[in-house]
């Protein structure tokens, strides 16, 4: 596959895929789970392939090895398969710590449980680095309604000002390492990358999302990602 994006800029990538799979009832690994026949880390990562990324780094549990290396066989780009911390911001301490390019290289973080991520939007999240973004995320405008707990209830919030985060999200690798890092020092738990970049004053581009690079988390998701794979497999 032709990639979407392409930049005299190096472009790399941090692919999150240590998560237990606890909420879909799996017995395995979540990113080892199937979609229409094929592990959900394995469409993120033939993802971000076609939307650019040169060299991918995927953080898995310890020990698992062997079949993360037999789902990723064969992927289009440089490959290694690193253990993950016990929590999502160490996977990704440890991923960035793994890669092997320039400070000045695009970073981009992906969780692996959002396989269905399209490459026009993996290649938007790169072009907004490229183009001189700090930081980038990509966003969808919030559809539901939102109360907010008070002390005496709850109270309606106006969500034409929120909106729901997705990854990748990116920045360069010198700098969300040196984040990461300020974080891991100051005991700080942060809940994704340009939370990170903001602790250190980076300004985040938001850039628009996509409803098709939806989070797999619950059987029910499974079954609508399914449904958007086997719709994009007709003729």
């Amino acid at each position: 596959m032709t990639p979407v994006h392409s930049t005299d800029q190096p472009v790399v990538a941090v692919l999150v895929a240590a998560g237990s799979g606890s909420r879909l009832g799996a017995a395995v690994p979540k990113a080892l789970v199937e979609l229409a026949g094929v592990p959900l880390v394995r469409l993120s990562a033939e993802a971000l392939v076609a939307g650019g990324v040169q060299q991918v780094v995927v953080t898995i549990p310890g020990g698992m090895d062997a079949p993360f290396e037999q789902a990723l066989a064969g992927l289009r780009a440089p490959l290694r398969i690193v253990a993950g911390g016990s929590t999502r911001q160490e996977s990704v301490r440890l991923g960035l710590k793994a890669l092997n390019a320039s400070d000045d290289a695009v970073v981009l973080v992906h969780d692996a449980a959002r396989a269905l991520v399209p490459p026009a939007l993996v290649a938007s999240v790169v072009e907004a680095i490229a183009d001189g973004a700090a930081a980038a995320v990509p966003v969808l405008p919030v559809t539901d309604s939102i109360r907010q707990l008070t002390a005496s209830g709850s109270v309606v919030v106006d969500r034409s000002a929120l909106r729901a985060v997705q990854t990748p999200q990116a920045a360069r690798l010198g700098a969300l390492r040196d984040a990461h890092e300020h974080a891991r020092v100051r005991g700080l738990e942060v809940t994704d990358d340009a939370a990170v970049c903001e602790l250190v004053g980076l300004d985040v581009t938001l850039v628009p999302g996509h409803s098709d690079a939806m989070k797999v988390t619950t059987p029910a998701d499974l079954v609508v990602a399914t449904a958007i794979l086997e719709e994009r497999r007709r003729p």
